[in-house]
């Protein structure tokens, strides 16, 4: 009997074919003949995708572990065990606004593609996992490389990569209905069908999903929709798949968090967005204070085998999404708006007053992509390129002025402005077998970045006494070399690599900047050296890596002349680290996992700049070589895992050190380490008169109620007394939700 065994933590880096879209290869590792080995499936991956000989640092997720954890947590929730990995969540139960950060990189270094195709948006370079609820259940297999990585589309990896491939076409027919229910009414509700092959040529896929959830944090509630179809046509030599998923979300804002004194007065699971006070002076909570987000995602892709040795990958995609969130301000400058003083019934002159925005954001990217594939014996050779254009409005509308007297026209618009952006990129990659081996590897990227920006921001100049003029026009040209040789042999895997990283600013870097002084691109040059050894009985690697910055764009506390935090670019700052593995299965239904990353994340003599009440006065301070913020030195997962028949058990650990929320190592910014474990309990039941399985699952999440944060914010200012600067500091907290439950049954047919 074989058993699949887990492949997030059983060595340091998983095996797999150096490949291209399509190909038909994955890798998976598995237990048979007592022995961990490679077993290749006749399935399809994409052009990105990194192998054995691919000398980078990369971890697979296969479809088993991603549904052992798939009760509606969003997807950073179920990578969160492989190395390196830090997860948040603003609603605090991990459902709704959800993150990663892959060695301190946030989501807006981490490029994220679905079959070779980008998912972070093209301003921003952010990912929203709550506008693909349930992604998860329509998913084959994850790939995650750390630093550089293989060339790819779509923003520069900084940090990390990560690559995500759909459902294979169904080959046979099947049904699938899955629920969960648990803490804070949190549930999901899932249903696929798949209609296998008919005609000899042709499959239909479909998945339609709902998630919902209270939040852990007060009323910090989700409403999430999602489908997912695919219509696929295949012969001996062609492979052709359309395919359409896409979401609809209502989320209630939590990112404001808590300071430490609101948590102690109100509770950890206080939440002051949308706090107001109302006409008879007490506090409320606007209900309406709501992100509405709707977002489609259409790709067109094709594999053609040209000849036995060369194969041609296609695609065409296009994404749309539109949505806006929903907020209450207080006390706001009414100039700062599009709005007029007026004089209240009592013949005051108001310039300030409650009001209610809306931030809307209506966004337009599509493109196409292609790579070929050249494979002998000893060779393989990839050349690709890609287009991609991206057109998104940015605009804001007022809804409502307490008390406003004067002409104000329903959902009156206070700035809009359009970016437009034109990305391309040509690669050539190839890794070459040079003796008992031992292989080379070259990885050569060119890429062009286009961007503009035209209207007015969100931003009020009052230097203009106007709304601040966007006028934004750049081009990059960046080149991306990555070579490295490995060496795989017996079990044993040994590789060294050195990359070039580039990325190109935000849109927020530039909004939010002086128009004289723009900020640059930014460099990373990332050294890699792993070891890794697969046997019988354990597996266990280890990786070292240097990714050394130059002019990384990090927050000092310096402001432009809006009044909005700046990222400015430092000389020189680095990420240093060591990642450890391993896996031990002494017996067949018992296995144990363990990574661990030591690092060191430091910007070299740091500058911090603090304002005057927040606004006026810099003045600045050397902090000598500082902590990166969001950054923890150490970061450990642990698993303990039992199978037996069809019961699987898991224990599953998690410890981050303390880390900073500033680059100013502060004291009063700082999150605590933490030690959070969770206890996943499931049965299978198979060979059942009318279904082929039912399983049902029963989690428990935070197992010994810890109370931590793991995100949050800070600031900090200075008022003069007796002359001298006084400064302060002040934060918010993520809080995590506390012991809680996930049940989840799923019925297969």
């Amino acid at each position: 009997m074989k058993k699949t065994f887990s492949s997030v933590a059983v060595m340091m880096f998983m095996t797999g074919l150096p490949c291209v879209a399509e190909t038909s290869a994955e890798s998976t590792v598995s237990v048979k003949d007592d022995s961990l080995s490679v077993e290749l499936k006749g399935v399809e991956i994409t052009a990105n995708r990194a192998g054995t000989k691919t000398p980078v640092a990369f971890t697979n997720i296969t479809r088993e572990e991603i549904s052992r954890g798939n009760d509606g947590r969003d997807i950073p929730m179920l990578l969160e065990m492989a190395p390196s990995i830090v997860t948040t969540s603003d609603a605090g139960g991990g459902i709704g606004y959800s993150g990663l950060r892959v060695r301190g990189s946030d989501a807006s270094r981490i490029n994220i593609t679905a079959n070779g195709i980008p998912i972070n948006d093209s301003e921003s370079h952010n990912v929203y996992w709550v506008n693909m609820p349930d992604l998860a259940s329509s998913l084959r297999d994850i790939q995650i490389q750390r630093g550089a990585g293989t060339s790819t589309n779509g923003a520069g990896a900084f940090g990390a990569s990560i690559n995500m491939l759909t459902d294979a076409p169904s080959t046979e027919r099947s049904a699938m209905v899955s629920a969960s229910y648990g803490s804070f009414n949190s549930n999901k509700e899932t249903v696929k069908v798949s209609s296998g092959l008919f005609g000899g040529h042709w499959s239909v896929d479909a998945r339609f999903s709902h998630i919902g959830s209270d939040g852990y944090i007060d009323r910090a509630f989700s409403q999430l929709w999602s489908y997912m179809g695919q219509l696929a046509y295949r012969n001996d030599a062609t492979s052709v798949k359309f395919i359409a998923f896409g979401g609809k979300e209502r989320t209630y804002m939590a990112w404001d968090y808590a300071s430490k004194e609101e948590m102690e007065k109100y509770g950890r699971r206080y939440n002051p967005c949308g706090k107001y006070t109302a006409a008879n002076g007490e506090t409320a909570f606007y209900d309406d204070q709501c992100d509405n987000f709707t977002q489609h995602h259409f790709q067109l892709l094709l594999n053609q085998e040209l000849t036995r040795n060369l194969t041609l990958n296609a695609a065409l995609h296009y994404t749309k999404g539109d949505g806006y969130y929903d907020q209450y301000k207080t006390d706001r400058t009414l100039k700062e708006y599009g709005l007029q003083p007026f004089v209240d019934a009592d013949g005051n002159k108001v310039e300030k007053s409650d009001l209610i925005r809306l931030k809307n954001n209506d966004n337009d990217f599509g493109g196409g992509m292609f790579n070929v594939r050249y494979q002998s014996r000893v060779l393989s050779l990839v050349a690709g390129g890609a287009a991609n254009w991206h057109r998104g409005n940015h605009f804001g509308q007022i809804k409502w002025v307490r008390n406003y007297v004067g002409p104000i026209n329903p959902l009156q618009q206070y700035y809009y402005n359009t970016g437009r952006k034109f990305d391309s990129n040509f690669f050539v990659r190839a890794d070459y077998d040079i003796v008992g081996g031992l292989s080379a590897y070259a990885d050569l990227q060119f890429r062009h970045i286009h961007y503009t920006i035209d209207g007015v921001s969100d931003n009020y100049d009052w230097n203009t006494g106007g709304m601040a003029r966007l006028n934004l026009h750049r081009d990059w040209n960046f080149f991306n070399p990555k070579l490295g040789l490995a060496y795989n042999a017996g079990g044993h895997r040994v590789y060294a690599s050195w990359s070039v990283a580039h990325k190109e600013p935000t849109r927020d870097n530039f909004t939010d900047s002086d128009p004289l002084h723009y900020p640059d691109a930014e460099r990373m040059f990332d050294y890699e050296l792993g070891y890794s050894y697969t046997g019988t009985l354990f597996s266990a690697g280890a990786n070292l890596y240097l990714m050394d910055y130059k002019n990384q764009l990090v927050v000092t506390g310096q402001l432009s002349d809006t009044g909005n935090a700046i990222c400015v670019n430092v000389p020189d700052s680095y990420r240093a680290g060591i990642e450890l593995q391993g896996a031990l299965r002494p017996v067949q239904w018992f296995d144990w996992q363990i990574n661990a990353t030591l690092s060191r994340n430091r910007i070299k003599n740091f500058v911090e700049y603090i304002y005057e009440d927040e606004w006026t006065n810099p003045i600045s301070f050397d902090r000598g070589d500082t902590p990166i913020a969001f950054s923890p030195d150490f970061i450990l997962h642990n698993s303990f895992n039992f199978h037996v028949a069809g019961f699987d058990a898991s224990l599953i650990s998690r410890y981050v050190s303390s880390q900073y929320m500033n680059n100013a190592r502060s004291a009063e910014a700082k999150l605590d380490s933490y030690f959070v474990s969770d206890l996943a309990l499931s049965y299978t039941f198979r060979n059942l008169p009318a279904a082929k399985e039912l399983k049902v699952g029963f989690t428990v999440y935070n197992l010994f109620n810890k109370k931590y944060c793991n995100n949050g914010y800070s600031g900090a200012g200075y008022y003069l007394e007796n002359g001298l600067p006084v400064i302060y500091r002040y934060a918010g907290y993520a809080a995590q939700a506390t012991t809680n439950v996930l049940a989840t049954v799923t019925l297969t047919l």
